[in-house]
């Protein structure tokens, strides 16, 4: 069997392009530029690449970015005291805080502070169960919303397929359920949540059409758990040793590619899969935030 690859940068390339044109429309016929405001309490290491690289982004596109660096000892109080001024900043339409925040913060607390209409992460019980309903006027989480949109452009019609999510978590898992399972165009799927209490999860993935891991765990995901054919998203990104390489390791998702790419007919790469969607869709979330607040 051929299997295709699905090239997440070259699809996030294009969603980029259709976005850039959408924020020189808004600065053209309506004199807006859609503003993204990214918060970062400490240094971790990882957080400040991805804060780096959400604010490249946003120049690259033409949306105002403005980053706040805390210290990893401020106090749940000094980082409302961010939030409440972004949210009451009629330049900031989304605004972000980079998870995870160092563990005297209260990170559910500070994502039921952020103004539902800015919230572009789509973390606010408010997006959520709009995301839920399946209504239009809130956000969709920035990686489940990606992989619907590697779906889309690659050509696979979820509606009446089987897909298997692995994993739980409130920021794929099940999000990712919700998506699949909407009565919409591009999903329409029955969808199977399987987790770290799944008792025998192969019996489940190898009935999936469509399988999307996202368990954090290495190379989980073996060519013996997967079905002939099927259309395989790998969420995953982790670091494994190999002293092979000049760095000491090396980036491997939770599917083992080598093995599950000669069973599948369509498989996303670690890297350059899932990983550059994510952001593609925090620039859309942001400028689909200018056009609510301002009623376009």
């Amino acid at each position: 069997m051929e299997t295709g690859i699905i090239d997440g940068k070259l699809i996030a390339s294009a969603i980029h392009v259709e976005t850039k044109q959408e924020v020189a429309d808004l600065k053209a016929n309506h004199n807006l530029q859609p503003g993204l405001a990214v918060v970062l309490v400490g240094e971790d290491p990882a957080s400040k690449v991805y804060v780096g690289m959400k604010v490249k982004k946003s120049a690259e596109l033409g949306i105002f970015s403005k980053k706040h660096l805390l210290s990893k000892d401020s106090t749940q109080d000094q980082v409302l005291a961010v939030v409440n001024e972004l949210n009451d900043n009629p330049e900031i339409h989304g605004i972000l805080v980079q998870s995870p925040p160092p563990p005297q913060i209260d990170e559910a607390e500070i994502v039921r502070a952020i103004k539902p209409e800015k919230d572009v992460d789509c973390f606010h019980p408010v997006n959520v169960g709009k995301m839920l309903l399946g209504e239009e006027d809130g956000f969709l989480p920035c990686t489940p919303h990606g992989i619907m949109m590697l779906l889309e452009r690659s050509g696979v019609d979820p509606s009446g397929k089987h897909a298997v999510v692995i994993g739980r978590s409130n920021i794929v898992g099940k999000p990712m359920m919700a998506l699949l399972i909407q009565k919409a165009k591009g999903a329409n799927a029955t969808v199977t949540v399987c987790h770290s209490r799944t008792a025998n999860i192969a019996d489940y993935t190898k009935q999936a059409d469509i399988l999307i891991a996202a368990i954090g765990k290495p190379e989980f995901v073996t060519a013996d758990m997967v079905k002939d054919g099927a259309v395989v998203i790998d969420v995953g990104i982790n670091r494994v040793d190999d002293a092979t390489r000049e760095r000491g390791y090396r980036l491997v998702g939770d599917v083992a590619f080598d093995e599950v790419s000669k069973k599948c007919s369509l498989i996303t790469p670690v890297p350059g899969g899932v990983g550059p969607m994510t952001i593609a869709m925090l620039m859309h979330n942001a400028v689909k935030a200018c056009k609510l607040q301002n009623n376009i």
